[in-house]
């Protein structure tokens, strides 16, 4: 109990003294959580839609595809991504291994599914319905598109919030990929274990409860959208 009041205590003191340190690692872990999110957003919500929408040999196998990538463990997303792009890899010419780029592209395996599989589901229930008002209202493919796009508005920011909660809490992928390099891959989450591992259990506790903020205004967020629906 002690180390929680102690916790919140140098989590104040933390904040409030502006550190230059903890400050960079937390602005690290939202740009990293953001850009992985909006970039898994572009690819897979078009996926989802069109993988509910429309009916196409394999359907089953490309479903069952992403429901299998949905669960994966990050730490295996994070060893594949980084063989791929280690220096012995086929990207390794790219030189991105141990950046904050290879922590984006984990962060886009560990995304994508989560998005696409949840637009997919809402597009599979509702889909058909919005297709016939779409037919009913003469409305040719691209209008019937950005009808989808609309009704489905909710389920595709609860999938778009659900990938970023995802992202911003990941540890494992980030930690194989980035190394963890203080002043250029420290995120909060490889922090924390980090300091978990010295004993260092006050400032752990502080940099937690600052993540626990973050996802507390991401779902709140997600709340006030779906209360205004």
């Amino acid at each position: 109990m002690r180390e929680i009041v102690e916790g919140f205590r140098t989590a104040v003191e933390l904040l409030l003294s502006f550190d230059k340190e903890i400050y960079d690692i937390i602005l690290l872990s939202i740009y990293v959580s953001l850009v992985s999110t909006f970039l898994s957003t572009i690819i897979a919500v078009p996926i989802g839609i069109i993988i509910g929408a429309k009916d196409f040999p394999l359907k089953r196998l490309v479903v069952r595809f992403i429901y299998t990538m949905m669960s994966l463990p990050p730490v295996i997303v994070g060893l594949v991504v980084f063989l791929f792009i280690s220096r012995r890899g086929p990207f390794g010419y790219l030189g991105i291994v141990f950046t904050p780029t290879a922590m984006i592209v984990a962060q886009i395996f560990l995304i994508a599914p989560i998005v696409a599989g949840i637009v997919y589901n809402g597009t599979k229930e509702k889909g058909e319905e919005i297709k016939k008002l779409a037919k009913t209202l003469g409305a040719n493919r691209r209008s019937t598109l950005i009808l989808l796009i609309k009704e489905l508005r909710i389920i595709i920011f609860t999938g778009i919030v659900s990938g970023y909660g995802r992202a911003i809490s990941e540890v494992g992928a980030v930690m194989v990929v980035g190394g963890n390099i203080k002043g250029h891959t420290r995120v909060m989450t490889t922090t924390i274990a980090m300091l978990r591992n010295q004993g260092d259990y006050a400032t752990a506790i502080a940099i937690g409860l600052v993540l626990l903020f973050l996802s507390f205004i991401i779902n709140s967020t997600l709340y006030h959208f779906q209360q205004g629906e």
